[in-house]
């Protein structure tokens, strides 16, 4: 174990393994998502599935969710760096009986009113039919509730040891429990398999930190000690954030809702877009954001601000130097990657526009998704958990008008690009919005964020990114109607453009972040 704060070099370092990881997870994702989209294809089944998976993951999120990890992590590795292992255990206990039993009690409450929850507030405008098939699936689907929120808690402890790799592979295990039951489970039970897919995976997904936890000294011990140390302050930091996260999870339900008056298909288009620019993000952002966290917080709790600042900007100029040339790059290949990935059986090409209509519009957001990510841990770990959620519920409250304003006036000219795509382009806007203004906030509070460093180095890497840009549009213009070869060629051609482009316009990242990865392996 290790309560000790990471050099730059060390963050990178693990950042890249949590990448690694994600991109791992991510491998299992697109086999998980082109497996599930083969056998069901855009249509009301899979719609029903992601509709009912949306009640299990809001009460995750008011249970646990992200809103765990960023209290419990200040608090936990404060204790850590004061030395007080003991004391950092009771509370681990107590905290983890704390969200095991609020899991449960949500879960019960949800079964027994599912079919007011679906037909009231998740598909109101879906038949009566769609609405029993959710009601079904929900139900099955509760059970991850709690499991999430102790692994969640565990993914915490680990984290907050500088333990990165075993949190890192929860994804995969859950990825893994989906694909099993796609391949197993569908064939005999159908979209029923899917859900019973997502219990296993949830399992595993606590399953795998078992033996790292026991590795650093952990042992479960429940507790209804309540007033234990640093509880009350977990809680108090929680509880802020909580309200963020849940108002977050009206864009879910709210694109839920208005698509389930739409033409069948449009959630799952409208998602699975969503989990490729996701999948993306994590690699990019979350790893990052994963790995510096802890750091922020020790070096929050030293009072040493040069170094936070110093730390942060340097995570801001890696988030932005890599996200800004994968959005474009997602903007000029959504169609060939998406029918590369998932066009085959009940996945037809009307599909792959419709996804890649979606894609395209949540791809303009995704560096500021990143942003967020690390902008936000920034405030908790400076154990200010209110100025990000008066920013995320300004930011759900924009988002819906937009989502509102958008799908009546967003249309493609296909018949297959339907007016989700304005959902698509309402939350990336306001997620441009709330990044900026997170920005804005915690330069305030930290007086200074390298700001001119940071605006220099997104200046001449969009510069970079155009090149990108062109290269691809010529390259792709020159190719025959092939989504992998477009695919396989026109990302080649970008990375190596933008990479050569970053090399003469001399944007550091440009040798720092490739040497590290080559680092990495090499190692």
């Amino acid at each position: 174990m290790s309560s000790s704060t990471l050099s730059q070099r060390q963050i990178q370092l693990a950042s890249l393994l949590i990448a690694t990881s994600f991109i791992f997870s991510g491998v299992l994702g697109l086999v998980r998502q082109a497996l599930i989209n083969s056998a069901f294809g855009a249509g009301s089944e899979l719609d029903a599935f992601l509709a009912a998976f949306r009640i299990p993951e809001l009460l995750f999120t008011l249970v646990a969710g992200g809103a765990l990890g960023a209290a419990f992590i200040p608090v936990f590795s404060r204790m850590l760096t004061e030395g007080d292992q003991e004391r950092a255990w009771r509370l681990a206990n107590a905290v983890m009986t704390m969200v095991a039993l609020a899991g449960i009690v949500l879960s019960l409450l949800a079964f027994v009113f599912a079919q007011p929850l679906v037909s009231t507030i998740l598909s109101p405008e879906a038949s009566a039919e769609q609405q029993a098939l959710i009601v079904q699936l929900m139900r099955i689907m509760l059970a991850t509730v709690t499991i999430f929120g102790v692994s969640g808690l565990c993914m915490g402890i680990l984290n907050g040891n500088q333990h990165f790799l075993a949190p890192a592979l929860t994804p995969s295990m859950y990825n893994l429990g989906l694909i099993i039951g796609a391949l197993l489970l569908v064939p005999s039970m159908g979209v029923f398999g899917l859900a019973w897919g997502a219990v296993l995976g949830a399992a595993l997904h606590l399953a795998i930190q078992i033996p790292a936890l026991r590795m650093i000294g952990f042992r479960v011990q429940p507790t209804l000690q309540w007033r234990e140390a640093g509880a009350g302050e977990v809680l108090k930091l929680m509880a802020p954030r909580i309200v963020g996260q849940g108002v977050t999870q009206v864009n879910f339900l709210v694109n839920t809702a208005l698509t389930s008056g739409m033409v069948a298909g449009s959630l799952t288009a409208l998602m699975t877009s969503f989990t490729l620019m996701f999948t993306v993000l994590g690699v990019l952002g979350q790893s990052v954001g994963t790995a510096v966290f802890p750091t922020l917080s020790m070096l929050s709790a030293k009072n040493d601000m040069v170094g936070f600042r110093r730390t942060l900007a340097d995570a801001l100029r890696s988030v932005l130097f890599t996200t800004i040339p994968a959005a474009v790059g997602l903007i000029l290949l959504a169609a060939p990657l998406i029918g590369t990935l998932f066009e085959r059986n009940e996945w037809t090409p009307a599909a792959t526009t419709a996804a890649a209509w979606a894609l395209s519009f949540f791809a303009v957001g995704l560096p500021a998704f990143g942003l967020q990510e690390i902008l936000a841990r920034s405030f908790f770990a400076l154990k200010d958990t209110v100025t990000p959620v008066l920013v995320a519920v300004i930011g759900v409250i924009l988002n819906v008008i937009l989502s509102l304003l958008l799908i009546r006036v967003v249309q493609g000219a296909d018949p297959a690009q339907g007016p989700f795509g304005g959902l698509a382009l309402a939350n990336a806007l306001a997620t441009i919005i709330e990044s900026a203004a997170l920005w804005l906030l915690l330069r305030r509070r930290t007086e200074s964020l390298h700001d001119m460093e940071v605006l220099q180095m997104v200046g001449r890497t969009l510069i970079a990114a155009l090149i990108m840009a062109l290269a691809v549009i010529v390259v792709i213009g020159l190719l025959p109607e092939s989504y992998l070869l477009r695919l396989v060629v026109g990302g080649i051609v970008g990375v190596a453009a933008f990479e050569i482009a970053g090399i003469v316009l001399r944007i550091p990242e440009a040798r720092s972040v490739p040497s590290a990865i080559l680092g990495r392996f090499r190692r």
